[in-house]
């Protein structure tokens, strides 16, 4: 595996915001990181594209793929290292790659894929598409909403990956996420 593709290993629990765009990842992120004391990983993705946007008004492409996901990575290595005892990734791995297949019909680097299957994350936040899409110059797909949130699912369900849907407000999605994350720091 590419070393730059390696996770840093942590005594943290590490919880990962998962979902189709416009879902409240993000929000959701900064939310439970202030709550908690802790830190939370922005999505890389979304930085790099919006540079690339800005720079050459260009959208992503395969060879964009790795830096993406390298750029993920290295942001989660640093933020685990000034984490408390919980950490909050705004994405990972298993993300870019469900977005690669669906805009690269089926394609994602392999490093990528093998990668992912040696990192380690202690539970997923499948975030609903109950709540409005909102327009921005990365976001592309409000029609596809469906799709991509089974499309997710489906990743954890093949992974077998622990997860929970939150579903419901702003609010009510914070306060579920906070009980739950309670109740496995109490098991840890």
């Amino acid at each position: 595996m590419e070393e730059t593709l390696k996770q840093r290993p942590s005594n943290c629990l590490k919880i990962v915001m998962f979902g189709p765009e416009s879902t409240g990842k993000t929000t959701l992120s900064k939310q439970l990181a202030k709550h908690f004391k802790t830190q939370w990983v922005p999505e890389y993705m979304r930085t790099y594209l919006e540079a690339k946007w800005e720079k050459y008004k260009e959208t992503i492409v395969k060879n964009d793929l790795l830096p993406i996901a390298k750029g993920q990575i290295t942001s989660e290595n640093k933020l685990v290292l000034k984490s408390n005892n919980v950490l909050f990734c705004d994405t990972n791995l298993l993300e870019i790659e469900v977005y690669s297949k669906y805009y690269n019909d089926g394609f994602c680097p392999s490093e990528i894929s093998e990668a992912f299957k040696t990192h380690t994350y202690d539970f997923y936040f499948l975030t609903d598409i109950d709540v409005p899409w909102e327009f921005d110059k990365l976001r592309d797909r409000p029609d596809e909403r469906e799709n991509m949130f089974r499309m997710f699912e489906n990743q954890l369900i093949n992974y077998d990956l622990p997860y929970i849907t939150l579903k419901g407000s702003k609010l009510q999605r914070f306060e579920f996420a906070v009980k739950h994350i309670n109740k496995l720091l109490n098991k840890k």
